[in-house]
C-alpha cells in the first residue's frame, strides 16, 4: 500500500517505535490503536501487549480503544494486565455465530467495554448488553460490500435505549458509503459512553 509498516503485507509485525509517540502529544486525543492489527493475535507476544499497555497507562490524558476479534486470549491475559480507565476494551461482533465474544469481554478487568457490530453482516437478535458501555454498528462499504438490513441496525439501537447503553451508528456502507450516509430513522446517533448525546 505504500506505507513502510506494511512492506511485509498483513503478517505480523511489531512497531515498537510506535509506542514512544503518545509521550509527544501535547493536547488529549482518542486514538484507535488496531486499525489494521489484532493486539491479541496469538503471534504477538504477550511481551509486547505489556508495552502496549504501558505506553497507555503512562499517558491517561488520552483515550485508546482496542478492539479485538480475539476474545479467548484477550480473557486469558486479562488479569495480568493493567485497566486505567483510558483504555477501553472493544470485541468485533459481526453477527450471531461470535456473540461469545461478548461473554469473553464482559469477564474482563477492562474499565469501558464496548461492542464493534461493523461489519454487520446478519441480525443480533435479543443482544445481552449486561456490563457493556458502548456499542457501535455500521455496514460494510467497498465494491463487494454485503447489504445491512434496517431492521438489524435498529433491532440493536432498542436494545441499547433497554440497557442505557450508547449506542454510534457509524455508516450505512454499500458502495458508495458518503451516498447512503449515516442516517437512521432521520437522525445521527453519536453517543459516546460518557456524554449520552445524540445530534440531529
Amino acid at each position: 500500500m505504500g506505507v513502510a509498516k506494511y512492506v511485509d503485507g498483513f503478517k505480523v509485525r511489531m512497531h515498537e517505535d510506535s509506542l514512544d509517540l503518545p509521550y509527544s502529544w501535547r493536547t488529549p486525543r482518542t486514538v484507535f490503536v488496531n486499525s489494521m492489527s489484532d493486539l491479541f493475535h496469538p503471534e504477538v507476544p504477550f511481551e509486547f501487549i505489556q508495552s502496549v499497555f504501558k505506553a497507555m497507562n503512562e499517558n491517561p490524558s488520552h483515550t485508546f480503544q482496542v478492539l479485538t476479534k480475539r476474545s479467548a486470549r484477550l480473557l486469558e491475559l486479562s488479569d495480568k494486565l493493567n485497566w486505567a480507565p483510558n483504555i477501553w476494551m472493544g470485541v468485533s461482533v459481526e453477527d450471531e455465530r461470535v456473540t461469545d465474544r461478548i461473554d469473553h469481554l464482559r469477564q474482563t478487568n477492562a474499565v469501558v467495554k464496548f461492542l464493534s457490530c461493523e461489519p454487520l453482516i446478519g441480525p443480533l437478535n435479543n443482544l445481552n448488553l449486561d456490563g457493556i458501555d458502548w456499542v457501535i454498528v455500521g455496514g460494510e462499504s467497498g465494491p463487494k460490500s454485503r447489504n445491512m438490513a434496517k431492521e438489524w441496525v435498529t433491532e440493536i439501537r432498542d436494545r441499547c435505549l433497554e440497557y442505557d447503553v450508547a449506542f454510534f451508528f457509524k455508516q450505512w456502507g454499500g458502495t458508495n458509503k458518503k451516498k447512503t450516509g449515516r442516517l437512521l430513522d432521520g437522525q445521527f446517533y453519536d453517543e459516546t459512553p460518557f456524554n449520552g448525546t445524540v445530534t440531529d
